[in-house]
């Protein structure tokens, strides 16, 4: 079972000026990294680059797509409907969790515009052990491999604050589907928006990072993942979690100079390979797992 693995799409909507009295001060207080701090350029061609890395996934034969999270910069309505367009394509072979710029404001949360920009995607194969709204979302790859998504997304107290954490009820359910016979011998990759680690292998700050990694890590090693996937953090590297479990982070996808994407070869009950790809700017080597 082969798995593109990218995150942080950041579709971003270029708002005119005579309407940013009405985005409220979240939105209006991001419009000064957006607009005088480098952010619409860094994200100018979200859309081409998307369109080229699916076309890539479809010529290297890539069965499922993993998209996780922060698929917007702001939760705005026109933003979540260039993504879905973007994505379009492989609803019905993709596993896409939220991120914490999709929680942007309380009112995105609220309305739950990412829930029904990809209803259809949000639902699990085991829906007995959902917890929180539509996750942990279980996707059964073949006979083989398993996808177990989390919710780490969190509306942030102001911009610049983009903490989160999956919570007691998921952790559990994550437990729970571990011990689930229908999971039995098939290679199962974890995944959730906010990462454990930086790429230095130190902890994540208080104002970033996931409050409970240590215990999603734990209990991802502990029932047998081989790999935990996240996003969040805009660099591509891997890491190494409890039981020398694998931790991958996608980086972002779309960022200029940053674009790329992990590449997963899943076996039965194994993961054969990881290879992280750069379509341009920063490179590594293949890793063999």
């Amino acid at each position: 079972m082969r798995v593109m693995h990218i995150s942080d799409l950041h579709f971003q909507a270029d708002i005119p000026l005579g309407r940013l009295p009405r985005l409220g001060w979240r939105r209006l207080m991001a419009q000064v990294e957006y607009r005088l701090l480098g952010r619409r350029e860094r994200f100018l061609l979200v859309a081409s680059t998307v369109a080229s890395l699916l076309r890539e996934a479809e010529r290297l034969q890539v069965e499922h797509l993993l998209v996780s999270g922060d698929v917007t910069a702001l939760a705005l309505p026109e933003e979540f409907e260039a993504a879905r367009a973007a994505l379009e394509s492989w609803c019905g072979r993709m596993t896409i969790l939220p991120g914490n710029h999709d929680v942007y404001t309380p009112g995105a949360a609220r309305d739950r515009l990412f829930e029904k920009a990809f209803d259809a995607e949000l639902k699990s194969d085991l829906p007995d052990l959902c917890r929180e709204g539509p996750y942990p979302i279980v996707k059964l790859l073949g006979s083989d491999a398993a996808v177990i998504a989390l919710s780490s997304a969190r509306v942030p107290l102001s911009p610049g604050i983009a903490t989160g954490w999956v919570g007691q009820a998921q952790r559990e359910a994550l437990a729970a589907i571990f011990a689930d016979a229908r999971l039995a011998k098939r290679a199962v990759l974890v995944a959730v928006h906010h990462g454990p680690f930086r790429k230095s292998g130190r902890r994540d700050r208080i104002t970033h990072g996931m409050l409970d990694a240590r215990e999603v890590l734990a209990i991802s090693a502990k029932g047998g993942a081989v790999g935990l996937c996240h996003g969040h953090i805009h660099h591509r590297y891997r890491g190494k979690g409890p039981l020398e479990m694998p931790v991958f982070c996608a980086g972002s996808s779309t960022q200029q100079g940053r674009e790329g994407y992990w590449l997963y070869d899943l076996g039965p009950g194994i993961l054969r390979s990881a290879e992280p790809v750069w379509v341009s700017g920063e490179a590594a080597p293949k890793t063999a797992i």
